[in-house]
């Protein structure tokens, strides 16, 4: 349930003109700041990519292994989303990046207010204020993130392997709205029922202009692609 986007509206339909009018104000808000956003992270001279998955699809793992393998060659900063805890903050922290710990305290995504205020609060962080590239990992959703601009140039969602095949046919918005679609924990492909080919057409199909990739942060397979990418769209 959510406490900002109106998920957790009841199904009383005797109001349902002041729901739409409330959500689409709402929306209408978020846009207009995600643009001011997009701007500030342009001055900082960064590109911004907006990662949604699931809870457990491995994000922050991703993330971590990045960062190792590109912090000598790209300089990062991660803006960090979770309802409650800066444990992912912490992990981040101890790769030598500058990262904010945004908690939404029961919302179940980020919206652009709370990552206009997070880019204030990185750029006082060591570093924070000269990124080629800012890292928004959200809070773990496929639903209510995909429908939040954020200021994010690129955004790129998750499946894990153990999750199953069927999250594009699921999570249509997810897919659409996304530049980049990562299959991930490909090493547990032996132990799982996850034809990967089926996935990725699904998701072709909702979306042809995709970019699927599927990969291992734990044995690398895969990594380079998604190496590559980040490179290319950071030139820009």
């Amino acid at each position: 349930m959510c406490d900002s986007c109106g998920c957790d509206l009841t199904p009383d339909h005797s109001h349902d003109s002041k729901v739409i009018d409330v959500h689409q104000s709402l929306l209408a808000a978020n846009t207009a700041m995600a643009e001011k956003n997009r701007v500030h992270i342009e001055k900082m001279g960064a590109v911004a990519i907006n990662m949604i998955s699931s809870p457990g699809s491995g994000k922050t793992t991703l993330l971590e292994k990045t960062i190792e393998a590109m912090k000598d060659r790209l300089r990062i900063g991660v803006i960090e989303g979770d309802i409650e805890t800066d444990r992912d903050a912490a992990r981040i922290r101890a790769k030598g990046v500058p990262v904010i710990q945004l908690t939404t305290g029961g919302a179940c995504h980020l919206d652009a207010a709370q990552i206009h205020k997070g880019l204030h609060l990185l750029e006082k962080e060591p570093g924070g204020d000269q990124l080629d590239l800012l890292v928004i990992e959200n809070v773990g959703n496929l639903v209510c993130p995909a429908t939040f601009d954020l200021g994010e140039h690129h955004r790129v969602v998750l499946v894990s392997v153990p999750e199953g095949p069927d999250k594009p046919a699921k999570y249509p918005k997810a897919f659409i709205s996304s530049q980049v679609f990562i299959i991930s924990k490909t090493d547990l492909l032996p132990y799982f029922d996850f034809p990967v080919e089926e996935a990725k057409a699904e998701a072709l199909q909702l979306n042809p202009n995709l970019l699927v990739m599927d990969l291992s942060a734990t044995s690398g397979e895969g990594f380079e692609q998604w190496l590559h990418y980040l490179t290319t769209i950071c030139q820009k």
